[in-house]
């Protein structure tokens, strides 16, 4: 029976967001009811002091100070903004419509924005998949989610302490504290990321994915990992890529030569594989007009010739032949 008492309230156990379903007042009903408390508690303290009657001067002082306490409990939202109240210490729900309201004075009610933000990271250095040191960055967009989360699930407010140690409340510090948060976790997720993959296909094997290559798996797992990371605080991703990729300082300039060389390979492969059809080309075009016999050694010099004009870096100079083939 214990056992099944115990299940049961871990099972009533508030672990996220809920709704604040409190008594909510229109604003500005109040504002009238309230200023009608306190100048009439002003009106009845002067009539009391005229009366000498001291217990309506009391009623007077009364009314006003229940109309000031009363005065503490307006609250006014924008669209995307939400209200988490609590009840001496306990999560009483979130209240998220836009409007002038108010509720009761005693709730302690923290602001907060779910509007979306940028995050746009420096890069930082990591080393890729086998050991070459990368500079990658990352923009990331998000918004918060589930506001009992954000509060209550990470230390927000003893991070958004004041210079003078004082527990930040205001929506501006909380949410900057938030931001910092973000901004540790994307960078463990980035390094998490780009540490499983080569830099490019030069690097990696079996024709496997590559940061330069494979962008979009690449952002794909991003947001995975950064989910999974910022789930905790309540915050949602709602895009992230990389947004910054470059080979890290020390081995730039060796990486740059690697794949001029590499880039000056594949295009001499290109050019030479033209050159030879263009040859062939030329020896059947010269063969089937019968403009001129050439035999074994003609045609090999002549090759010679055509290669060292077609693939060479310079211009060739043209030297005119006066005398005959036989000579």
């Amino acid at each position: 029976m214990m056992e099944n008492q115990i299940n049961n309230m871990a099972g009533t156990t508030q672990l996220g967001e809920r709704p604040f379903n409190g008594s909510v007042c229109n604003g500005f009903l109040m504002l009238f009811v309230i200023l009608i408390m306190i100048l009439g508690g002003i009106a009845l303290g002067g009539w009391g002091i005229w009366l000498e009657n001291g217990w309506i001067v009391t009623l007077g002082i009364l009314s006003v100070i229940v109309g000031i306490i009363c005065a503490c409990g307006f609250l006014m939202l924008e669209p995307n903004e939400a209200r988490v109240l609590t009840w001496f210490g306990k999560y009483s729900g979130t209240f998220t419509e836009t409007g002038f309201f108010w509720v009761n004075p005693f709730y302690s009610t923290k602001k907060l924005s779910l509007r979306a933000r940028n995050l746009d990271a420096e890069p930082i250095k990591v080393n890729d998949k086998v050991g070459n040191p990368v500079m990658i960055g990352l923009v990331m967009v998000w918004k918060l989610k589930d506001t009992y989360k954000a509060l209550f699930e990470v230390d927000s407010q003893t991070m958004a302490s004041s210079a003078q140690g004082q527990i930040g409340t205001d929506v501006r510090s909380i949410m900057n504290a938030l931001e910092r948060f973000v901004r540790v976790q994307s960078d463990a997720a980035l390094r998490q990321v780009a540490g499983q993959y080569a830099y490019d296909d030069e690097d990696s094997k079996n024709n496997e994915p590559t940061l330069r290559s494979s962008a979009d798996e690449i952002n794909l797992q991003l947001e995975q990992k950064l989910d999974e990371r910022l789930s905790l605080a309540g915050i949602e991703v709602v895009e992230a890529r990389i947004n910054y990729l470059a080979y890290a300082p020390e081995i730039a300039a060796v990486m740059l030569r690697r794949q001029q060389a590499s880039a000056i390979i594949t295009a001499r492969e290109k050019i030479v594989e033209g050159a030879v059809s263009m040859v062939k080309m030329a020896l059947d075009k010269l063969s089937s007009e019968q403009i001129v016999e050439l035999d074994d050694d003609k045609k090999a010099a002549m090759v010679a010739n055509l290669l060292v004009v077609l693939c060479g870096d310079e211009n060739a100079q043209p030297v005119v032949n006066t005398g005959t083939l036989n000579h």
